[in-house]
């Protein structure tokens, strides 16, 4: 019986755990995990998952991020890439340079960024595949809002 406990504990998908950087925590430096994380403190720093990542209202990174899917209501400066889908909040504040699969914006986000829009449906369908065909690339030039 003690086996089949630790036989579960190795099935967990390394995707599936969540981390959790609480308001008022600052931490200085490079993060990279395999689970979801939820940002409501500050990193200095870059983080990279290939899971999700929710920034908070209180939450802030300055430094890179690398992600699946990214869900932000704080702020970011830096760096941003996003294999897939980028929600900005309407208290989002976003500066830098951004690489994403789709972006959906909130009226009220702020966005000072170049931004790169990345359609790669062909290696979507070849998963598993070591053959891709290369990235079609879209820019999006920043724009005045009245």
């Amino acid at each position: 019986m003690l086996s089949t406990k630790k036989e579960k504990k190795k099935l967990i998908e390394p995707g599936a755990s969540q981390n959790r950087i609480n308001e008022g925590t600052q931490i200085k430096g490079d993060i990279t995990s395999t689970g979801y994380f939820r940002i409501d403190g500050r990193i200095e720093g870059n983080v990279t998952t290939p899971a999700k990542v929710v920034v908070g209202k209180t939450g802030v990174i300055e430094g890179s991020l690398r992600c699946e899917n990214a869900d932000v209501e704080g702020s970011i400066k830096g760096l941003v890439e996003i294999s897939d889908t980028l929600t900005l909040r309407s208290s989002a504040v976003i500066d830098g340079d951004i690489t994403i699969g789709k972006l959906a914006v909130e009226p009220g986000a702020t966005m000072n960024v170049n931004c790169v829009m990345i359609t790669d449906a062909s290696s979507k369908s070849e998963v598993g595949q070591k053959k891709r065909s290369p990235k079609k690339k879209r820019e999006m030039t920043p724009s005045a809002v009245t």
